[in-house]
C-alpha cells in the first residue's frame, strides 16, 4: 500500500509539525496596542504635573521649577507633590489616592514592568515625599496648598504662578477623616512598594501610616464640612469617610500584618459599608478597592476570617460584566464603560484595574466567579479590561488615542495650562493671570504636549470635540492615569512586548 511508502510518511510528519506551529504561533493572539510604549509615556505624564524644584534627570524638560515657596504661609515646608490636573492647585485628597493606586499598581505588576519599574517607583517617591512633609506634625495634616477659586480665575503656567497660595490643613478641631485615612493608604501602601529596595524609608512611611491612621479613626469627620468653601466642590466627600476607613485599615493590614487591623475589619467592617452596593472606584469612593484588595487576603493567604469579602468583590464584579443578571453598568454604543460625563476615563482605569487585578487573585486560588448562575472566568474579566484600554488607546468610533502622544491621533488641545501656554524656554516673560486666557480661548494645538495625559474622554455617545474649554473632556488628572500603569504593565507582559 502506499500509505506504508517512506516519501509519504515524511510529507504526513512534515504536515503534522507544521499544523502544531501554526497552533503555537496563533495560541498567542496578536496585541491591538503597543502597550508597553502606552506604559512609558503613562509614567512619564507624572513628570509634567510635578510641583517643587525639579531634578536634573527631569525629562518633561518645557517644564520648570514651580511652587517654591509652598507653606511658608504656615511657616512650614509643603515644597514638592503633584498638581491634580489642569490647574495649579495640590489637593491632598487625590494626590493621596495617586499614590495608592501608583503603589498597588507596582505592587501587583511591578515584576513585570522591568525598565519602567524605576520610574513608576520614582513617581511615587514625588509624592511621599510630599505626604511626609504634610503629616510631619502630629494630629495635623496639611490638605491643600492653593485657593482653587482664585487660582481657577486665572490661566497660568505654575512657573509663572502669582495667585494666593493658601495652606489649607486638617486638625483635631477640624478633622478629615477621608482624607487622613486615604493618606494613612498611601503611605502603607508605598511603604510595600519600597521594603526591599529602600528599608529605612519603607520604616518611615509605615511608621507614620500607622500614626496618620490612628488620627484618622479618632477624630472623625468630614473635611468637606470644616473645609467646604475650599475643597468643594472640587474634591468633595460625597461618599462619606467609612470606605477610607476601611481601606486605609485594609492597607495597614497588608503592610503590617498586625492582628489588630484584622481585628478592625472584622469588627468594623458592616458599619463602614461593606455591604453597600457601590459600582464605582475613585478617588472618593474606595469599597470596591477595599472588597478586590480585601478578597486576596482570602483567596491568596487564605485567611478564613476575610471570607465574605471573595463574596462582596464577586458582586462588585458581576454588576460591570455585560449580560450578566446583576450587571448595572452602562457601555456607550462604541463598547466604553460609561459612568459619568465628567472625566469618564478615570472610572474606566480604575475600574479595568480592580478586574485585572481581581482575575490575577481567582487564577492564583483556581476560583471563578458566579453571577446568578452566569460563571465568569478570570480570562473573560481580562477581556474586557483589554477592550476597554484598547478604546481609550484608539479603538473607537473616533479613531482617536484618548492620551496624549500615543498613536497618530490623540487631543491637541487639553485643559492643562502648562501644555496650552508657551513654555519658559520658548517665552521667558511672565504671562500674567488674565492674558493666559488668550491662550486657553486658542484654537492652536498646545504648545507642548503632555505626554501620557489621559483625559477625561467622550460623551456617551462616542463623540469627543478636542476643545480645551470642556474641562469634563479634555482635562487630565494624575487619578485618571494611576491604575491605568498597573493594568497597561499586565498587557505589555502578556504580549510579550516587555
Amino acid at each position: 500500500m502506499a500509505s506504508s511508502s517512506p516519501l509519504l510518511h515524511l510529507l504526513l510528519l512534515l504536515l503534522l509539525t507544521l499544523s502544531t506551529a501554526t497552533a503555537t504561533v496563533r495560541h498567542r493572539p496578536t496585541a491591538s496596542h503597543n502597550y508597553h510604549d502606552a506604559l512609558t509615556k503613562c509614567i512619564l505624564f507624572y513628570e509634567g504635573q510635578r510641583s517643587g524644584k525639579l531634578p536634573p534627570n527631569q525629562r518633561m524638560t518645557w517644564r520648570k521649577d514651580s511652587g517654591l515657596s509652598d507653606g511658608s504661609a504656615m511657616k512650614v515646608d509643603l515644597v514638592g507633590g503633584y498638581y491634580d490636573a489642569g490647574d495649579n492647585i495640590k489637593f491632598g485628597f487625590p494626590m493621596a489616592f495617586t499614590t495608592t493606586m501608583l503603589s498597588w499598581s507596582v505592587l501587583e505588576f511591578g515584576g513585570v514592568m522591568k525598565s519602567e519599574l524605576g520610574n513608576a517607583k520614582t513617581a511615587i517617591r514625588w509624592a511621599t515625599d510630599y505626604l511626609l512633609k504634610a503629616t510631619a506634625q502630629p494630629d495635623t495634616i496639611y490638605v491643600q496648598v492653593g485657593d482653587a477659586n482664585k487660582d481657577h480665575a486665572c490661566w497660568e503656567r505654575p512657573e509663572d504662578m502669582d495667585t494666593q497660595r493658601t495652606v489649607i490643613k486638617i486638625d483635631r478641631n477640624n478633622p478629615g477623616t477621608e482624607v487622613a485615612a486615604e493618606t494613612a493608604a498611601a503611605l502603607a501602601s508605598a511603604s510595600l512598594v519600597f521594603r526591599k529596595s529602600d528599608p529605612n524609608y519603607s520604616k518611615i512611611l509605615l511608621k507614620r501610616a500607622i500614626m496618620v491612621f490612628a488620627f484618622a479613626d479618632k477624630y472623625r469627620g468630614s473635611y468637606s464640612d470644616g473645609l467646604k468653601s475650599f475643597v468643594c466642590p472640587f474634591y468633595c466627600s460625597y461618599s462619606g469617610y467609612q470606605d477610607e476607613l476601611l481601606w486605609g485599615a485594609a492597607w495597614l493590614q497588608k503592610a503590617t500584618r498586625s492582628p489588630a487591623y484584622l481585628n478592625y475589619i472584622q469588627a468594623n467592617g458592616r458599619t463602614l459599608g461593606v455591604d453597600e452596593n457601590d459600582c464605582t472606584f475613585s478617588w472618593d469612593n474606595k469599597h470596591a478597592g477595599a472588597k478586590i484588595l480585601l478578597s486576596k487576603a482570602f483567596l491568596v493567604q487564605k485567611v478564613q476570617s476575610l471570607h465574605d469579602y471573595k463574596g462582596h468583590a464577586d458582586s462588585f464584579i458581576c454588576s460591570l460584566v455585560p449580560g450578566a443578571p446583576s450587571s448595572q453598568a452602562q457601555y456607550t454604543p462604541g463598547g466604553l464603560l460609561f459612568k459619568m460625563d465628567d472625566s469618564n476615563l478615570q472610572y474606566v482605569t480604575s475600574t479595568t484595574f480592580l478586574l485585572v487585578t481581581y482575575a490575577k487573585y481567582l487564577t492564583q486560588s483556581h476560583k471563578v466567579v458566579s453571577c446568578g448562575g452566569t460563571i465568569v472566568t478570570p480570562r473573560r474579566l481580562r477581556t474586557i479590561a483589554k477592550k476597554q484600554v484598547d478604546y481609550l488607546l484608539g479603538d473607537n468610533p473616533m479613531r482617536m488615542s484618548f492620551m496624549v502622544g500615543y498613536g497618530p491621533r490623540y487631543p491637541q488641545r487639553i485643559h492643562h495650562r502648562g501644555s496650552s501656554l508657551p513654555s519658559v524656554s520658548a517665552h521667558p516673560a511672565k504671562i500674567d493671570c488674565g492674558s493666559g486666557f488668550n491662550f486657553m480661548h486658542s484654537e492652536s494645538p498646545d504648545p507642548n504636549v503632555l505626554v501620557g495625559a489621559v483625559v477625561g474622554g467622550p460623551d456617551e455617545h462616542d463623540r469627543y470635540t478636542d476643545e480645551r474649554s470642556d474641562y469634563f473632556q479634555a482635562e487630565p488628572a494624575t487619578y485618571t492615569n494611576a491604575p491605568l500603569v498597573g493594568t497597561l504593565a499586565y498587557l505589555a507582559h502578556s504580549f510579550g512586548q516587555i
